[in-house]
């Protein structure tokens, strides 16, 4: 095991890496730095190797299925291959990331493309955490020559949506910050929602940062369209088969520091968006209805399934 992959590991575990795309690519980055150091002779030390890697880098962090997918997907190129030698075995590793970054960049562009469509000339746009995906779509309607508002919230603990927020000052967009407690006050402002997603499930459902179950209700209240912005590579593949996403609960010195004694603090990160109140998904087969996701992530990527 090199030290690439126990330094990426512990950064994505320590939120050093935020974001589910930068997370992958991180992990991604580790397993080319693996196959670029290893000292392995044969191909079973080269893959028991990969494997130990899969395991430190799987464990880093709860709710990450683009990271699994894109390291499972990685290591089954090297175990599919009829390579003995281990230095040829690295090579394919190197060649599997590049080939799997290539495909992650363009389901962003397409996104970007199809969900810009939906930003009109005048619009309100109401955010919630920060999604590097979500983000980009807005740019890419800025770049179009669109003017457009955002609100977005800061987003306790971690306060994501200060990122958002430089960002779209950044592309010159007029944004609005607001405290979490305030979203019901200023969706009603708001022409749509747009929210990242961490994962996807089976029945349609995202796992997206805790607060945006609460935002999708006060969207379908007011009548505002709730989207999700999302690469299909975030399905899960194991709710095929009954299987919960795990919610990963964080540290409660996120929440308070120096809190008092005997005081219980619950920090969970994330929470689920049934598909009831989910508008459409904007990901690189169109916008789609949540119900669809599985028949279409399937569609597009069988290997998920396998």
């Amino acid at each position: 095991m090199t030290e690439a992959v126990r330094v990426a590991a512990e950064r994505i575990r320590r939120l050093e890496v935020q974001g589910a795309r930068n997370v992958a690519i991180a992990a991604i980055k580790a397993l080319e730095a693996l196959a670029e150091e290893t000292e392995a002779k044969t191909r079973e030390e080269f893959l028991n190797e990969l494997a130990e890697a899969r395991g430190l880098l799987f464990a880093s962090r709860a709710t990450e299925p683009l990271m699994r997918n894109a390291v499972r997907w990685i290591i089954s190129q090297v175990e599919n291959s009829h390579e003995k030698q281990a230095a040829a075995l690295a090579r394919r590793v190197s060649s599997a990331a590049a080939q799997f970054l290539k495909e992650l960049d363009a389901s962003k562009e397409c996104i970007a493309e199809i969900g810009a469509k939906r930003i009109l000339d005048g619009m309100v746009v109401f955010t919630h955490c920060h999604s590097s995906t979500v983000t980009y779509l807005l740019s890419k309607a800025k770049k179009e020559g669109k003017t457009f508002e955002v609100i977005c919230t800061e987003t306790r603990p971690a306060f994501q949506g200060r990122i958002t927020a430089k960002e779209m000052l950044m592309l010159g967009v007029k944004t609005t910050f607001i405290v979490d407690s305030a979203a019901r006050s200023f969706i009603r402002n708001a022409d749509l929602v747009l929210v990242g997603a961490d994962a996807i499930t089976a029945e349609g459902n995202v796992i997206n940062k805790i607060g945006t179950g609460t935002i999708a209700l006060l969207a379908h209240e007011a009548r505002k369209p709730f989207y999700v912005v999302t690469e299909l590579l975030k399905f899960d593949p194991a709710t095929v088969c009954g299987d919960y996403e795990q919610i990963e609960e964080r540290s409660p010195e996120e929440v308070w520091k120096n809190a008092p004694e005997k005081l219980v603090i619950r920090n969970p990160a994330f929470d689920v968006t049934r598909r009831d109140f989910i508008h459409g998904v904007i990901c690189e087969e169109g916008v789609i209805p949540p119900h669809s996701v599985a028949e279409v992530t399937r569609r597009r990527y069988p290997w998920i399934f396998i």
